[in-house]
C-alpha cells in the first residue's frame, strides 16, 4: 500500500526506535492518527520538553534534569562506592531496589568491535579521572553477562587494579522464583558460578 508522504514518514520515524519493525511502526502511526488533536499536541510537546529539559550529568554521566545530577549532589550517597552500570535504564533499575547508597558512573555503552564501539567511545576515561579525585574504595561492575559486558568488564578490571581498588561484580544466575528447566545454560552456569555457602 502507498501511504501519503506525511504518514510514511511518521511510520519511518517510529521504525528508527529499537525493537520497532515495520508494522509496529504503523500501529503506532495509525494510533497517532485516531488520537483528538488536543492529546497529539501534548505528546508533541511532551518529546520536545524530554529534549530541552534533559541533561547528562557531568559527573556520573545519568541523563537528568540538573548537571550534576541529585544523586551526585546528594550528601546522603555512600561516595567510596561506584557502581558502574552501562546506560541509566540501568542504574534506574537499581535505584528501584533501593538497596544500593553509593554513587553511580554509567558508561553510556559497552565495548562492541562488531558495532564499531571502541573504548575511547564510552565514558572510561572520566571512570579512570574520578578514582584519582575521589575517596573511591570499590568499584561495583553492574554489566550485562553478554560478550560485551563480559569484554567490558575484563578491559575495566584491568584498568581499575593499578588504583588498589576493590572492584566487585553483581551476581548473575537465576532469578528468584524461575524454574531450572526453563533457564538457559548460560544462566545455570552464572548460577552455579555465583553460588554462596548457607
Amino acid at each position: 500500500m502507498i501511504y501519503p508522504k506525511s504518514i510514511a514518514s511518521l511510520i519511518e520515524h517510529f521504525q528508527k526506535f529499537p525493537s520497532v519493525g515495520p508494522k509496529s511502526a504503523q500501529r503506532m502511526a495509525f494510533y497517532l492518527l485516531r488520537m483528538p488533536m488536543s492529546e497529539v499536541q501534548k505528546f508533541a510537546q511532551c518529546i520536545v520538553d524530554a529534549k530541552q529539559n534533559t541533561r547528562t550529568c557531568e559527573i556520573c554521566f545519568n541523563i537528568s534534569s540538573t548537571s550534576p545530577c541529585e544523586i551526585c549532589l546528594s550528601n546522603k550517597r555512600d561516595r567510596s562506592t561506584i557502581c558502574v552500570v552501562a546506560e541509566t535504564k540501568d542504574l534506574i533499575a537499581i535505584e528501584k531496589t533501593n538497596e544500593y547508597k553509593g554513587l553511580y558512573h554509567v558508561l553510556q555503552g559497552l565495548i562492541s568491535p562488531m558495532d564499531g564501539i571502541g573504548a575511547d567511545d564510552i565514558r572510561i576515561k572520566e571512570l579512570l579521572n574520578r578514582l584519582t579525585g575521589e575517596e573511591v574504595k570499590e568499584i561495583i561492575l553492574a554489566l550485562s553477562p553478554s560478550v560485551e559486558g563480559e569484554a567490558t568488564s575484563l578491559y575495566l578490571t584491568k584498568l581499575i587494579k593499578p588504583f588498589g581498588v576493590k572492584i566487585s561484580r553483581i551476581a548473575f544466575g537465576l532469578p528468584v522464583g524461575a524454574d531450572l528447566e526453563y533457564a538457559d545454560e548460560i544462566t545455570i552456569a552464572k548460577a552455579i558460578e555465583g553460588r554462596r555457602e548457607l
